[in-house]
């Protein structure tokens, strides 16, 4: 069984991107990442993109991507991830009212079988990915995430576990990553704290409320390829701090 692939979320550092990205993208490489998981390609050229990726020795294996940025050209957006090397591309976020349960919900349930059409012929799967409130109950008791992927099927729909998230929902990651075995290719490794009731902070990995150890066996166990270090906001320090020391413990730990 070989162990997943471990990449950062560039959103973790997109303070130090808006900036400056090769700058940026170095240092990441230079902390010991050798994947990376795309939030955007900043104004540049995908080939010319590609081309600093090779030259600093990063590879992009996965990407998030708004269902606005699908809408316009669904075939060539596509096609330019692929393009970039990633294997795992799909949607990051989307309101209530584009999932079960909300008034837009087909045209997006649309969206996403179109996208899966193009991703399929690309050797790309498609997936989605969590935040706290897809925990809720809708009337019939069940929560919208677990209704999404009853509705749309695996060979359309695969998920991209947030711990973190489902952390803050109250709930246990390694049950999610059991039940979906096998339909979650990647898992994004968030740590976080409670400070007060109703409110959380992230921390690097292995440095909150999260038992990894489990998370990580557990991701083995049941199929996950790639895990993605991500933090929303860094407290206390800088983001590229959060990022090594999240790594750092990874290391730890086998990874």
């Amino acid at each position: 069984m070989s162990k997943p692939t471990v990449a950062l979320q560039l959103y973790t550092v997109r303070d130090f991107t808006a900036k400056d990205v090769p700058g940026t993208l170095k240092k990441v490489k230079e902390m010991g990442y050798d994947a990376v998981e795309l939030a955007g390609i900043y104004d540049m050229e995908p080939a010319a993109f590609k081309a600093l990726l090779d030259e600093i020795g990063l590879k992009a294996v996965s990407a998030h991507v708004m269902a606005d940025v699908f809408k316009p050209d669904v075939k060539g957006t596509v096609e330019m991830f692929k393009s970039l090397g990633c294997k795992v591309i799909g949607i990051p976020w989307a309101s209530t009212d584009d999932l079960p349960g909300g008034k837009n919900y087909p045209a997006m349930k649309a969206l996403m079988e179109e996208i899966a059409v193009h991703c399929k012929a690309n050797g790309i799967k498609q997936i989605y990915h969590n935040h706290e409130f897809e925990f809720a109950k809708l009337p019939c008791g069940e929560t919208i995430f677990d209704a999404l992927f009853a509705d749309i099927p695996a060979d359309v729909l695969q998920v991209q576990l947030d711990t973190g998230w489902v952390t803050v929902a109250g709930l246990d990651p390694v049950s999610f990553i059991q039940k979906y075995t096998g339909r979650c290719p990647a898992v994004h490794l968030k740590d976080v704290v409670f400070v007060e009731p109703g409110k959380h902070e992230d921390r690097p990995v292995g440095q909150g409320v999260q038992d990894f150890p489990a998370v990580t066996k557990a991701a083995e166990e049941n199929g996950v390829e790639i895990f993605v270090v991500e933090l929303d906001e860094a407290v206390g320090i800088t983001s590229m701090e959060a990022a090594k020391q999240s790594l750092d413990y990874l290391k730890t730990i086998g990874y």
